[in-house]
């Protein structure tokens, strides 16, 4: 009777050692559905996701579907809960139609980062006493020096359906400016050969954006506010996200913000060897982050 006590007693602390040291690994068994994590074809959003569903699989032993969709379907999922979460929600502008539509019906856990924005970039070296605004484009001198161009992406961009209208706000196309399109990788590559040679040049931009990280580059003050002001990027997911999975789940989604200078960093490195690779160096190099969005414990 005493030995069948003994290990009772024995089988109990074992219980309770396993609850101890394996509950959340227990608790990621118990759930057996993919976390389904909306994400676009955007630097800023693989980075993001890549690394979320790193942590979630790796480090706390949950399965993630990734699904890529356009900005609007991914919205239309999260509302009628096809998709779990998206993270790139921008609000309170860039986005302002879709949130309009869609808000009643998904739940928003806030920022992941914040200083987003839109705009016109240029590099540095440019004196800011010759181009610190839009404004200044329009001196003769100056529209020289960008041979009356401004390098753009993309036509159907957002950012590029407000550089039309700032345009003609700012008296561009009279002053015989043209609005170049592109593509991403266009852009980036005519603004390398320009810091290259030292050479004017106005291009397109959005933070966070790999090539702040890159080059010393900053952007042209918009007196008129046309290409959006102050931005954040938000994180939303389904109604009834909170009921169906387990706590830490959706207090790692809750907690998770990446400082913007840290994800354009990501996103160069990203470029120069690959997401994964970037991924497992951000992970390496940031471990109290990394835990406290998983447990909310400050180390």
């Amino acid at each position: 009777m005493i030995k069948q006590l003994r290990k009772l007693c024995i089988g109990c602390m074992l219980v309770a050692a396993c609850g101890l040291f394996f509950g959340p690994a227990a608790q990621a068994a118990d759930y057996d559905k993919p976390i389904k994590l909306g994400w676009t074809a955007w630097s800023t959003a693989e980075a993001n996701v890549k690394l979320i569903k790193k942590i979630l699989e790796d480090k706390m032993g949950y399965d993630v579907e990734l699904i890529m969709s356009d900005i609007g379907i991914q919205y239309q999922g999260v509302a009628n809960g096809d998709i779990d979460a998206m993270i790139m929600s921008w609000l309170p502008t860039t986005q302002k139609d879709y949130w309009d539509r869609f808000a009643k019906d998904v739940v928003n856990l806030g920022p992941i980062y914040t200083r987003a924005r839109l705009g016109w970039a240029v590099p540095s070296y440019i004196p800011k006493d010759k181009l610190n605004s839009i404004s200044d484009l329009t001196n003769p001198e100056v529209a020289e020096k960008l041979n009356n161009k401004i390098t753009g992406i993309d036509p159907g961009a957002g950012i590029m359906q407000a550089s039309e209208k700032a345009m003609d706000e700012y008296g561009l196309k009279d002053a015989g400016y043209q609005l170049l399109s592109s593509s991403g990788a266009g852009m980036t590559a005519a603004l390398a050969r320009a810091v290259k040679r030292d050479e004017w040049i106005v291009v397109t931009g959005w933070s966070p954006h790999w090539k702040f990280a890159k080059w010393d580059l900053r952007y042209l003050e918009d007196p008129k506010g046309l290409l959006g002001g102050k931005e954040r990027v938000h994180c939303l997911v389904r109604k009834g996200f909170y009921q169906d999975v387990p706590y830490e789940v959706f207090e790692f989604f809750v907690r998770y913000n990446i400082p913007i200078d840290d994800l354009e960093q990501l996103m160069l490195e990203a470029r120069n060897s690959s997401y994964e690779e970037a991924v497992d160096a951000y992970i390496e190099n940031n471990p109290k982050r990394i835990h406290y969005w998983m447990t909310g414990e400050l180390k």
